[in-house]
């Protein structure tokens, strides 16, 4: 017998493709979007030769690393923000009578086919900056190779999860969300030495965000962290990553049990 999850997933995405020149449409359109970020590296590097410090091919892995993660962690749970949508309606109510994971139905319900194309771009991109910087190799960094970018879609996931479920106290909290969804995926694409202040203290390392693309590239490339970070914390972007799924899912949990339907 199928997983039930697999068949909804299929039912999703047969439903998108019965319109096919419209989900190439929309494919081709999201796949240009992410395109166009990666331009708009290279027309910095035009104006000037370093960014925060580091040159072009130290910032393109930064880059690639937090593009192939949020391109990822965007297809698999981007969708979750629709989580209001369904609270304002009482949708959510018929997710939660059966019994499966609200979660894990939400996720494959809204699932966005068309988003794929972005992941391969930002997984080819990714080993295209692999190539290029000047990475020194050994078997512990081709292990880190591998985890950084699954690393990062984990995070940017639970981040997701995490904003997502703030709708269950505050239904209309679309904008805030986006500024540390999207507004993190920004901050990770370049070094974190670009900023300063609180700013950088808040996004950096507060929430995290350092250690989805800067300092893994900084344990890649070598390289110290020149705010004066120890070297090893370059290694520990999976615990990091660790305690923010754990707060995803407190919040998520937390967020269900207030729940109380619309009353309609």
């Amino acid at each position: 017998m199928a997983n039930p999850y697999v068949k909804l997933l299929g039912a999703q995405i047969r439903s998108q493709l019965q319109y096919r020149a419209s989900f190439f449409l929309d494919l081709s359109m999201a796949t240009l979007l992410s395109a166009v970020d990666i331009g708009a590296l290279f027309l910095l590097f035009r104006v000037t030769p370093a960014l925060g410090g580091f040159g072009w091919r130290e910032v393109i892995l930064m880059t690639a690393i937090s593009g192939a993660g949020f391109c990822m962690a965007d297809l698999a749970v981007g969708e979750i923000e629709r989580l209001k949508h369904y609270i304002r309606t009482g949708l959510l109510d018929t997710v939660l009578l059966r019994p499966m994971s609200a979660l894990g139905q939400l996720l494959v319900l809204d699932f966005a086919t068309r988003r794929a194309g972005r992941v391969v771009q930002g997984t080819l991109f990714y080993l295209v900056a692999l190539t290029v910087a000047p990475v020194k190799w050994d078997a512990a960094r081709v292990v880190y190779a591998i985890v950084a970018p699954i690393n990062a879609a984990v995070f940017f996931s639970a981040v997701f999860v995490t904003l997502a479920a703030i709708a269950f106290w505050w239904i209309e909290s679309g904008d805030i969300a986006n500024a540390f969804t999207y507004g993190g995926r920004d901050f990770t694409a370049y070094p974190s030495t670009m900023f300063h202040g609180w700013f950088r203290g808040l996004f950096a390392f507060g929430l995290g965000f350092a250690f989805v693309a800067y300092l893994p590239a900084l344990a890649l490339l070598g390289l110290s962290e020149p705010i004066g970070l120890p070297d090893w914390a370059r290694w520990c972007s999976p615990l990091v990553t660790l305690v923010v799924v754990l707060i995803a899912r407190a919040t998520w949990l937390a967020g269900l049990r207030r729940y109380g339907s619309t009353g309609s």
